[in-house]
């Protein structure tokens, strides 16, 4: 029998009671102390502490577990919203592979693709593991901001348990390398030329390349045409092909024609600069003022998750933040480190959610949260 259970029937509360091994603990030495309190004589009575020993023995089994906490004790589903192949599944393969060379898990960690409803059906299948200590999903913006626009979605960011933020994705202005434009302001002059006539390969309409679309022309009184493609592949292709001027990607969709040479950045936007290309301005630096529109990925629990399971992964997940495996990564794949803990990340999620609506009801796109 568990320690919770002994515990559960020691005081007579509700077994199915849901609390940590550290709770129990805490209501163990409790329960002592009542019992102990029952002197005579400034001695415990025997006759009416009859269980006292017991207490001493629950006492000696919980301060070990309460000091060890939560721990996997089976394999961990690891959920993904694409397909095998797809970016996100390429992430999460990274990372499940990643703690587990590392050693930082007892048990291993098995990726699940549940693509569908951009994000829906994954964030669904979370909600409906409520409570499950050994359930997490990498997430993306999609999650997050995915809802405020689709009608249909039954789970929100806010409905799961954040974990950790791992990555930051900056995005980039990128052209094909032969292409007449050097700067942003080539491209601007140039539509500002023929309205309406070049053209941008792009996701959805709410994507962030769109976003970052709307706001430019906002600011600039240009305008272009949008293309949406379903995948990142079919856009370059685009670009490529020549039909289509400009792309405003995540660095993970074009670093590899960056390196062969057959696109280039006209500008970043983020933060600051990327390591790997300390030449290429900010488009603030640019002379564009544009907020940045933020893109991060991360992992998130089920609803109802216990704090102690949220702590352990927090630990977990910084430990690997700081390994030369995952430094490798980020450095391989132009991407940026945005650990974040729980608490922070919920901060960040709110903040994400806020900026989007404000830029969806500028676009005239319509929200629904």
């Amino acid at each position: 029998m568990s320690v919770a259970a002994i515990v559960a029937r020691c005081l007579e509360i509700d077994p199915a009671r849901r609390y940590s091994t550290a709770g129990a603990l805490r209501e163990a030495i409790e329960g002592y102390r009542k019992i102990m309190s029952s002197t005579t004589g400034g001695r415990a009575s025997e006759e009416r502490s009859p269980h006292a020993g017991s207490w001493l023995a629950v006492l000696a089994v919980a301060v070990p577990a309460a000091a060890q906490g939560y721990k996997p004790s089976r394999p961990i589903e690891l959920v993904t919203h694409t397909g095998p192949g797809g970016g996100g599944d390429v992430a999460a393969r990274f990372l499940a592979t990643a703690l587990e060379q590392e050693k930082l898990v007892p048990v291993r960690v098995q990726v699940i693709n549940k693509p569908g409803g951009s994000g829906a059906l994954a964030a669904s299948y979370m909600a409906e593991k409520k409570g499950d200590t050994h359930t997490l999903a990498y997430f993306t913006s999609l999650w997050i901001g995915g809802p405020l626009t689709r009608k249909e979605a039954r789970t929100q960011f806010s409905d799961l348990t954040p974990v950790a933020r791992l990555i930051i994705d900056p995005a980039v202005i990128a052209v094909k390398a032969d292409a007449p434009y050097k700067t942003v302001a080539d491209f601007i002059e140039a539509a500002k030329k023929a309205p309406g006539k070049l053209r941008q390969a792009g996701g959805s309409v709410d994507a962030r390349d769109n976003l970052y679309r709307l706001m430019i022309q906002r600011s600039t009184g240009t305008s272009w045409t949008y293309i949406p493609f379903p995948a990142g592949g079919e856009r370059v292709a685009a670009i490529m092909g020549g039909h289509a001027e400009v792309y405003i990607p995540d660095m993970g969709e074009v670093r590899e024609y960056l390196r062969s040479g057959s696109l280039r950045l006209l500008a970043q936007m983020a933060e600051k600069r990327m390591a790997a290309y300390p030449n290429v301005p900010l488009l603030r630096e640019a002379g564009y003022d544009i907020p940045v529109v933020g893109s991060m990925r991360g992992i998130v629990a089920p609803p109802d998750v216990p704090r102690d399971v949220v702590e352990y992964w927090e630990n977990v997940l910084e430990r690997l933040s700081r390994t030369a495996t995952w430094r490798k990564y980020l450095e391989e794949n132009q991407i940026e480190d945005g650990f974040q803990k729980s608490a922070e990340l919920e901060k960040s999620a709110v903040a994400f959610i806020a900026q989007r609506r404000e830029i969806f009801k500028l676009a005239g796109i319509q929200t629904y949260r």
